[in-house]
């Protein structure tokens, strides 16, 4: 499975959060802990914002950890809201298309996990995809599929009513094929104000999922110790900092704070 990290707090530089830590990104592209496959090296994405409303975006298919384009951006690029992914395919081709994150208008999306049996309702689901929305997919990706249906089911007017309706559709056509694999969904998104992420699978078996207040040192060297990190796997080992995000909930970061709320109880 996938690992990625979302950001939000003070401007820091990227390579203070994907490169220096004990437990890195980096590090959890080759080693990850908490993962069925430890080495997630199909390619990589980082998304910032700026002073533009569009943020930015770097992918490419080299892994991480042997990526000096990588190292050498994200010592220069700072941000107070990233994302960053390292992606272990699932069975789509390793592209920058297919990289991680997904960006449209003003939004940034991330995904780690699967649709059980997606090649037999990839074109089911995406014709479920508003027709204005659809010539905006590059990629083959089930996550890119997700992401144009969360848009299309309302993700600008409300955020977690948009990840249940699409879990819910997907679970319909998974259903009417037969399939019996589960539905995988640990994801993040944003607007560029505030990061929402959720945790959910079909089977009660997702991909793990934390949030901590991690204090890094700002472009203008202070500590933002209110920072929100929203993470697949902790970036240390003081497990004081971490907190497990439960099954099949859902969460908003945003200016410090961090809420954290149960989805729709008939998923």
């Amino acid at each position: 499975m996938c690992r990625w990290i979302a950001y939000s707090g003070r401007p820091i530089y990227l390579n203070d959060a994907l490169f220096k830590p004990e437990n890195s990104l980096i590090h959890q592209s080759l080693h990850a802990s908490r993962a069925l496959t430890a080495t997630n090296g199909d390619g990589f994405g980082i998304g910032w914002y700026g002073s533009r409303r569009r943020p930015g975006i770097f992918r490419d298919v080299h892994p991480a950890w042997n990526d000096e384009n990588l190292l050498n951006v994200s010592e220069q690029v700072s941000s107070g809201l990233f994302f960053a992914h390292v992606r272990h395919s699932t069975g789509t081709s390793t592209s920058r298309t297919n990289c991680h994150p997904f960006r449209h208008e003003n939004w940034l999306f991330m995904h780690n996990g699967q649709i059980g049996g997606y090649d037999r309702i990839r074109r089911e689901l995406d014709m479920m995809i508003d027709p204005c929305l659809y010539g905006f997919r590059e990629g083959t990706t089930d996550s890119e599929a997700l992401f144009y249906l969360l848009i299309g089911n309302g993700l600008a007017d409300d955020v977690q009513g948009a990840f249940e309706r699409t879990i819910t559709c997907v679970l319909q056509a998974m259903d009417r094929a037969g399939i019996a694999a589960p539905l995988r969904f640990t994801a993040t998104v944003t607007d560029g104000e505030q990061i929402f992420a959720i945790r959910y699978s079909s089977d009660r078996q997702s991909p793990s999922l934390f949030y901590g207040h991690k204090a890094f040192t700002g472009v203008d060297g202070d500590v933002d110790k209110g920072a929100v990190v929203i993470l697949s796997e902790p970036l240390d080992s003081d497990s004081g900092k971490w907190v497990e995000i439960p099954e099949g909930h859902f969460v908003v970061a945003g200016d410090g704070a961090v809420s954290i709320s149960p989805l729709n109880e008939r998923l």
